[in-house]
């Protein structure tokens, strides 16, 4: 394994850049994170309309929010694939694919995760902003939202952790992140697919456990800091 890391090292990180596309580990992470904070606006969006008191907003987001959540993003990769050239009326690239696919799942996800962190909010807190004069949206962006979101911190990170292993997927429309490089390094040494998966699998596990870990260690610092007197 640390001959194939002497070797493909670059490729395995970069792909072909600069002579090609990004790819491999760093378009991995550019993917999830990018990925990430776009869904981030979609989720609160959805989650306010959850949180509508009209139905006739309530209702369609909270079906289209359970649609995309029980189905495979396997599924929602093929629906941009094929449907995204059908809207704009020309090809989209992989990544483009792959990154409105994530923005649709991700979005979903966020919007139940920002709906959990909004009703967690005491209802004391948006009656004290109403009672200064705030309307309802202003309140909620002033006031709720940025509680709100503090709160979610470690849940955030926790589906950072997940959108990087989706992002594999990408695997299927060969968007060149770090699995289809992986697959493209065992292609060429045919006898070896063992450490290279095996590599594979270690960068999956490195990545995923130190951000699991910060999250754990974020959510017991946003406690602590919640629980001290200073903070009353």
């Amino acid at each position: 394994m640390w001959e194939i890391l002497q070797t493909y090292w670059l490729y395995y990180l970069i792909g072909q850049y600069p002579d090609g596309p990004l790819g491999g580990l760093a378009l991995t992470l550019v993917l999830a994170a990018l990925a990430l904070v776009l869904a981030l606006p979609v989720g609160i969006v959805l989650a306010l309309c959850r949180l509508s008191p009209y139905r006739l907003l309530r209702w369609p987001v909270t079906a289209v929010v359970f649609v995309v959540r029980g189905t495979p993003l396997l599924m929602v990769v093929f629906w941009a694939y094929f449907l995204l050239p059908t809207i704009t009326g020309h090809m989209t690239d992989q990544f483009n694919t792959m990154l409105a696919a994530l923005v649709i799942f991700d979005g979903a996800y966020l919007a139940e995760i920002i709906r959990a962190g909004i009703q967690a909010i005491p209802k004391g807190q948006m009656e004290s902003a109403r009672s200064l004069g705030f309307d309802y949206l202003r309140a909620m962006r002033l006031v709720i939202l940025p509680q709100a979101l503090r709160n979610m911190l470690p849940s955030l990170v926790n589906q950072f952790v997940s959108t990087i292993k989706e992002t594999s997927l990408g695997y299927i429309i060969s968007l060149g992140e770090v699995s289809f490089v992986a697959t493209q390094i065992n292609t060429q040494l045919l006898t070896r697919p063992a450490e290279v998966y095996l590599l594979l699998g270690l960068t999956y596990f490195v990545l995923c456990f130190s951000l699991s870990r910060f999250a754990f260690w974020l959510e017991r610092r946003l406690a602590a800091g919640a629980s001290s007197p200073g903070t009353r």
